[in-house]
């Protein structure tokens, strides 16, 4: 049996030493100039988000892999396990509590590779990135063929590409299994202003270029009528959702939530994954053995989160004194907070932020430091911390990435860091 130690230990030193992989910038930015072109965004795109692509990949051992999937497996039985769905809809809105069929897509499980393995930290369901990172794998060179070989060859952006689209369509297909999937409508608030405006075009792009009608849009952009959900003159079928506004609950939302309720749009992700999967709320459920065993959850699957997922708990005024006393130890996430923000270290936290957090929905997570990969930057060498984010389709992995950066939490603003593709270094099961 091959011994597990080889495949960790590669990776801990290529992400120690390996500089001989690297993005190919002129490939990268041809092709995607050939996709956002007639978008109206500037030649200099990739200049102006400068920190967005890390230049060099993040090693990631296939034994830890294999400890994720089993993470993301666990996680996916006990949110079809009935006690548990009816326990964490309860607290939802009553329009986030019916399933119309569609599976949700681009959901995020985000990892730190703690002491002991990988750490699940976080669980998204309107994960971006994941066609930048398409763009960003298919770019990689290196010093020798071989070298690239090892690690299982380049991306074929055409196949994954496929896979994209045909999640899609089964998307349509759980919820309409009689019709013919038309037009998609990519939706975020003033979805021009967003940081990742580039990736909406680069959707809009990818589904135009395989016979399906797209359009991105702001929510009021919406109207109801004539039994479905329009745009102008026309009619949409599915809506790709990028809002965070999850429960659609801002007045903006209302023509797209009444379409959702009534079942005349499929809405993907929807606030039904959401409610189930994504609410951190939920995080204090899946972390606490003893109200699993209370649910009924399977003991395989407890241990599996019991060792994977750090303690979480919902802030109240009951536990307040406490989690104050064991800040230094904790991460404070708001319940419905994105992309790090209003998330605070308990350790640089002061009594006035305090204050704030326990009057309004947070919860408190033990915290599991993240590795380091380190880099040449500027001619400087620079360790840059690193998560890895899991996109997953109906629990499968779809697409391993990983973000480097440099402060308190998670960004795509460290020079130097950013999105970065992750290659998974062979050696054994865990």
């Amino acid at each position: 049996m091959p011994d597990s130690r080889i495949g960790k230990n590669l990776a801990d030193a290529l992400n120690r030493d390996c500089h001989c992989i690297a993005v190919d910038r002129p490939a990268l930015h041809h092709t995607l100039g050939n996709h956002l072109k007639g978008s109206g965004l500037p030649e200099r795109l990739l200049d102006e988000h400068s920190d967005l692509f890390a230049d060099s990949p993040v090693f990631l051992w296939d034994g830890h892999i294999e400890i994720m999937q089993s993470v993301i497996d666990a996680v996916e039985r006990i949110s079809r396990t009935s006690s548990y769905r009816d326990l964490v809809l309860s607290r939802a809105p009553p329009d986030a509590r019916r399933d119309f069929g569609p599976r949700g897509v681009f959901y995020g499980y985000d990892f730190h590779l703690g002491a002991n393995g990988p750490r699940l930290i976080e669980i998204n369901t309107n994960a971006g990135g994941a066609l930048l990172n398409l763009y960003l794998a298919a770019a990689q060179q290196a010093c020798c063929p071989g070298v690239i070989t090892f690690f299982g060859g380049k991306v074929d952006f055409g196949d994954v590409e496929d896979e994209l689209l045909a999640m899609f369509r089964n998307e349509w297909r759980l919820q309409y299994p009689e019709l013919a999937l038309r037009t998609i409508a990519i939706v975020d608030d003033k979805p021009t202003r967003q940081f990742l405006y580039p990736e909406l075009v680069l959707f809009q792009s990818l589904f135009s270029r395989h016979g399906i009608n797209a359009m991105i849009a702001d929510p009021a952009d919406f109207s109801l009528r004539s039994g479905g959900l329009w745009i102008g003159d026309e009619k949409v079928d599915l809506v790709y959702n990028r809002l965070t506004d999850f429960y659609l609950q801002s007045p903006a939302t209302k023509q797209l939530l009444d379409a959702y309720r009534q079942g005349l749009v499929v809405l993907t992700p929807s606030p039904f994954h959401y409610g189930v999967h994504a609410d951190k709320r939920n995080l204090a459920i899946l972390s606490d053995s003893n109200q699993l065993k209370a649910l009924g959850i399977d003991e395989a699957l407890i241990d599996t989160l019991s060792q994977t997922l750090p303690p979480t708990v919902v802030v109240g005024e009951d536990n307040a004194d406490q989690l104050w006393k064991d800040r230094k130890q904790l991460f404070f996430k708001p319940v419905s907070g994105f992309g790090s923000r209003g998330a605070y270290r308990g350790a640089k936290m002061t009594r006035r932020v305090w204050q704030d957090i326990v009057q309004a929905d947070y919860v408190a997570q033990a915290i599991v430091p993240p590795s380091e990969r380190k880099l040449m930057i500027s001619g400087e060498e620079r360790s840059l911390k690193l998560d890895i984010r899991c996109v997953s389709y109906d629990g499968k992995i779809q697409q391993l990435s990983a973000r480097l950066y440099r402060g308190q939490t998670t960004n795509l603003r460290t020079e130097g860091g950013g999105l970065a593709t992750v290659f998974a270094t062979p050696g054994g099961s865990c």
